[in-house]
C-alpha cells in the first residue's frame, strides 16, 4: 500500500484495526453533551464580520477548482438583471440562471463547510447536506406551484430520479476516480458504505412500487375491471402513502446518524480529517467566522434560490420551444447543477483522501433526496390539490434502482479506485444519451373542448 493510502498512525485503535471503532464510553458521553454546541469562534481565530477578508475568503474558497468557479459570480447578476429587462428571451434567461447557480451553490457549499467545521462532525455534514438539499426543495415547489393540469410533473419526477443517479454516479463516479489517481485505492468505512447503500435500496423499493403497481395494472396483461382513472386515483393515494412512510424513515436515518450512533460516525470522520493531505495548508488558511458563515449562506441562499426561480419559469419555453425533451431536461440539466456544491466539495475531499467524507456527500443527498424532498413533494402537491406522484416512468425509475444495485456493488468491499469511478461516469454518459433520445409522449386530446382531466393525462404518459 502507497503512503497516500496508508492511514495515520494516531488513527489506529487499540484492537489493531486501521479504522476506528465505538467502544470507548468516555468518548460516547463527551459527544453526546457536545452535539449542538456551537464554538463561535471556531478555527478562524477571530469574531464578528471583516468585510475585506471575508471576501478573500469566500473568493480563494477551498481549493483551486472552487476558486475558478468563482469567476463565474458576474453571470449571477446578470441574470437577475435579463429577467426583468428582457423577460421575452426565454433561453438566455435559461442559460444566465443555470450558469449563476454554480457559483451560488459553490458560495453554498463553502459557506456550509466553513460552518460544518465549528459543530460536532456529523452535526455539521448533515446540515451541510441540508443546506444543499433546500436548493432542491426550492425547485420542486416552484415546479409544483406553476404546474398546470400535469404538465410540470414529469420533469420534477425526472429530477428526483436525476439528483439520485447524479449523485450516485457523476458525483460518486468522479470521487473514486480523482481520488484513486495516484493511489493503488482508497478505503473507506463499511459503517458509512453499508448505511448509504442500505438506505438507498430501501428508498429504491419505495420509489419503485407506486410505478410497479401502476404498469402492471395498466399494461394490458393483467384482466381487471378496474377504469384507468381509478388506478391512476389508487397510484396517486399509494403514492401519498409511501411519501409519509419515507418521511419516517429519514427520520429514523436521522436519529440514527445524530443520536444512537452518532459516536462511530464522528470517529470516523474525525480519522478522516487525520489523513487530510492537506491538513497543514488547511490549518493555516483564513476561515470565516461564525457571524460570517451565517452571511455568506444568507447570501449563496438568496442568489441560488432566485437564479433557481428564475431558471424554473422557463423550463417550458425550452422544452417546447427549443425541443429539448422535458425527460432530459429533469433527469440531466437540473440535477448537475443543483447539486453543483455537493460534488465540488466531495470531489476535493477525495482528492484528499478524505474519502468517508465524500462518501457522505454523495450518497448523503441521495437520501435527502429520496426521503425527504420526494416526499415532500408529494404531500406539497396534494395540499395544492395537485397530482404529484410517485409513478414514475419504469425506464427511468429501473435506471435508478440498478444504478443503487451498481454503487452498492462497487461499496461492498470498502474499497475505491479509479477505475470503479471512470465506470459509473461512463454509466451516467450511457443514460444522458439515452435520456435525450427518449421519446416524449404528449397527450392526446379529448372529452369535451377537447382537453383531458390531469388523471387521463398521467394515465395516456404512463401508458405502455
Amino acid at each position: 500500500m502507497s503512503d497516500l493510502n496508508r492511514p495515520a498512525a494516531n488513527a489506529s485503535t487499540g484492537n489493531g484495526s486501521v479504522l476506528p471503532t465505538h467502544n470507548d464510553e468516555k468518548k460516547r458521553h463527551n459527544y453526546r453533551h457536545a452535539l449542538f454546541r456551537v464554538h463561535t469562534a471556531g478555527q478562524s481565530g477571530r469574531s464578528g464580520i471583516h468585510p475585506l477578508l471575508f471576501l478573500q475568503v469566500c473568493f480563494r474558497s477551498t481549493c483551486t477548482l472552487s476558486m475558478i468557479v468563482n469567476i463565474l459570480w458576474p453571470f449571477v447578476p446578470a441574470a437577475i438583471a435579463i429577467h426583468f429587462a428582457r423577460p421575452d428571451l426565454h433561453v438566455w434567461i435559461f442559460a444566465l440562471n443555470y450558469i449563476a447557480m454554480v457559483p451560488s451553490a459553490n458560495l453554498l457549499g463553502f459557506a456550509g463547510g466553513e460552518l460544518a467545521k465549528k459543530l460536532p462532525k456529523v452535526f455539521g455534514v448533515l446540515l451541510e447536506t441540508t443546506l444543499s438539499s433546500v436548493v432542491e426543495i426550492v425547485l420542486f415547489m416552484v415546479l409544483i406551484h406553476n404546474d398546470n393540469g400535469g404538465n410540470l410533473i414529469p420533469v420534477i419526477q425526472a429530477a428526483i430520479l436525476g439528483s439520485i443517479l447524479a449523485n450516485l454516479l457523476l458525483c460518486l463516479g468522479l470521487c473514486f476516480f480523482f481520488g484513486g489517481l495516484g493511489r493503488e485505492d482508497q478505503v473507506f468505512h463499511e459503517a458509512v458504505s453499508e448505511v448509504g447503500s442500505g438506505l438507498l435500496l430501501v428508498a429504491g423499493f419505495g420509489l419503485l412500487i407506486p410505478s410497479a403497481f401502476y404498469a402492471t395494472l395498466n399494461s394490458g396483461s393483467t384482466s381487471t375491471t378496474t377504469t384507468p382513472a381509478a388506478i391512476v386515483d389508487s397510484t396517486l393515494k399509494i403514492s401519498r402513502a409511501t411519501a409519509i412512510i419515507l418521511l419516517a424513515a429519514f427520520m429514523m436515518y436521522l436519529f440514527y446518524n445524530l443520536h444512537s450512533h452518532h459516536t462511530i460516525f464522528d470517529e470516523i470522520l474525525e480519522h478522516d480529517e487525520n489523513r487530510d493531505e492537506d491538513r497543514d495548508k488547511e490549518e493555516k488558511r483564513a476561515k470565516l467566522t461564525l457571524t460570517e458563515c451565517l452571511i455568506a449562506i444568507a447570501i449563496a441562499l438568496t442568489c441560488v434560490c432566485m437564479s433557481a426561480v428564475f431558471l424554473v419559469n422557463e423550463i417550458e419555453h425550452v422544452v417546447h420551444e427549443q425541443g429539448v425533451p422535458d425527460n432530459f431536461m429533469g433527469l440531466i440539466l437540473v440535477p448537475v447543477v443543483e447539486k453543483a456544491a455537493e460534488h465540488l466539495t466531495a470531489i476535493d475531499e477525495a482528492w484528499d483522501n478524505q474519502i468517508n467524507f465524500a462518501l457522505f456527500h454523495c450518497l448523503g443527498p441521495s437520501i435527502h433526496t429520496a426521503l425527504l424532498n420526494a416526499p415532500l413533494a408529494v404531500i406539497v402537491g396534494w395540499g395544492l390539490s395537485k397530482d404529484m406522484s410517485l409513478n414514475f416512468e419504469i425506464f427511468m425509475i429501473v435506471l435508478v434502482v440498478l444504478s443503487i444495485l451498481v454503487v452498492g456493488n462497487f461499496l461492498r468491499d470498502g474499497k475505491s479506485n479509479y477505475l470503479e469511478g471512470g465506470l459509473c461516469v461512463l454509466v451516467y454518459i450511457i443514460i444522458a444519451v439515452t435520456t435525450w433520445y427518449y421519446p416524449q409522449v404528449e397527450p392526446l386530446g379529448g372529452g369535451e373542448g377537447g382537453s383531458e382531466t390531469a388523471a387521463e393525462v398521467v394515465a395516456h404518459r404512463f401508458k405502455f
